[in-house]
């Protein structure tokens, strides 16, 4: 679909230039039509091979409505495709390779009813992130999975139901029947196959479930750092936090939640402060280069296990890989984690 919609621009453009080419050579003489025809045609040849006219309809839109003062999309990083990892230092003990004041946007839990709020502002801005959508509420607002997709953001997964006992007090068998929903219900609303990113509600992940998922070609994503949109606060109250925190750690994965209005509300003064504050926005995709992976540092500790156990209660045991520290080949030391 997208195919056929970007052929049709292409063919749209094409003809708008025929047309004026073929106007102007009506309105004039024959003796100027055939130098001015000649011109008209090597403009149109270095056009087309410039890919003016067959730039992508979002690149052609952010083109004419986005200026130098949006916050725009300073880079794509490649999350690899074929080979599944787990990255969020508040997790696991590596994360994405980013660099300094580099930040990628992250959003859980829609779509919902304050998520066209959320696509506006990040329309305003040219800014692209990537969504993890519960499977049942993608089943109920289709057209706002296929609307974020259009403008350009990475759909990804959050299991179907978003059970509130978490995957990982459910049996392996229902739990993965439930993440496979989800991917199923979120692949149909959006009419092709999302990316391979997931995200673990609560995440409360287990071994298991990570290396089933992984050996698919997941990659299971936590955060760096969170806005805790889920508590009860004023929109200038979460900007102040989650700027603060940002300020603390200087880059990393940030999560907020496009079905908390305070989030919403909050959207637009935060990606006109990133721009300020001199942060660049990264957009990831999948791809078939290998992830950038930095390794945490020694000192480094689950900040999101603590919190499972507090929440769960005895029945939750501590996820072995949370403590697992493998350097891997090549990476560097990442920072630990900053506080929830």
């Amino acid at each position: 679909m997208v195919a056929l919609l970007t052929r049709g621009r292409e063919k749209s453009n094409r003809q708008a230039v025929m047309t004026a080419i073929f106007l102007l050579l009506k309105r004039s003489e024959a003796p100027v039509a055939a130098p001015l025809l000649r011109f008209t045609l090597m403009l149109l040849a270095s056009l087309s091979a410039a890919g003016v006219l067959n730039a992508p309809p979002d690149a052609a839109a952010a083109e004419r409505t986005c200026g130098p003062d949006a916050l725009g999309v300073s880079r794509v990083v490649e999350i690899d495709r074929s080979k599944g990892t787990a990255v969020g230092l508040q997790s696991y003990p590596r994360t994405l390779d980013l660099r300094d004041h580099e930040v990628v946007l992250t959003f859980d839990d829609g779509p919902a009813s304050p998520t066209p709020q959320v696509l506006d502002a990040l329309a305003k801005e040219c800014a692209r992130v990537t969504f993890f959508l519960i499977g049942r509420n993608a089943e109920s607002l289709p057209a706002l999975v296929k609307r974020a997709a259009a403008d350009g953001h990475t759909i990804a997964h959050h299991s179907y139901s978003h059970p509130d006992k978490t995957l990982r007090l459910m049996s392996e068998d229902a739990a993965k029947a439930d993440i496979d929903k989800g991917i199923n219900a979120v692949n149909k609303a959006l009419g092709a196959a999302a990316a391979p990113f997931f995200r673990f509600p609560g995440f409360a992940d287990t071994p298991a479930l990570v290396a089933d998922l992984s050996s698919r070609g997941y990659t299971i994503f936590g955060s760096d750092l969170w806005a805790s949109d889920w508590s009860h606060m004023t929109p200038k109250a979460e900007l102040d936090l989650v700027l603060s925190r940002l300020e603390k750690n200087r880059k990393g994965i940030v999560l907020f939640h496009d079905s908390q209005a305070i989030t919403a509300q909050m959207l637009p003064e935060f990606l006109r402060e990133l721009k300020k504050r001199g942060y660049s926005l990264v957009h990831i995709t999948p791809g078939d280069a290998p992830t950038p992976i930095v390794a945490a540092g020694p000192d480094w500790t689950s900040t999101t296990e603590p919190i499972i156990a507090k929440t769960l209660g005895p029945k939750a045991k501590q996820a072995p890989q949370a403590h697992e520290h493998d350097h891997e080949h090549g990476a560097q030391e990442a920072p630990k984690s900053g506080a929830p």
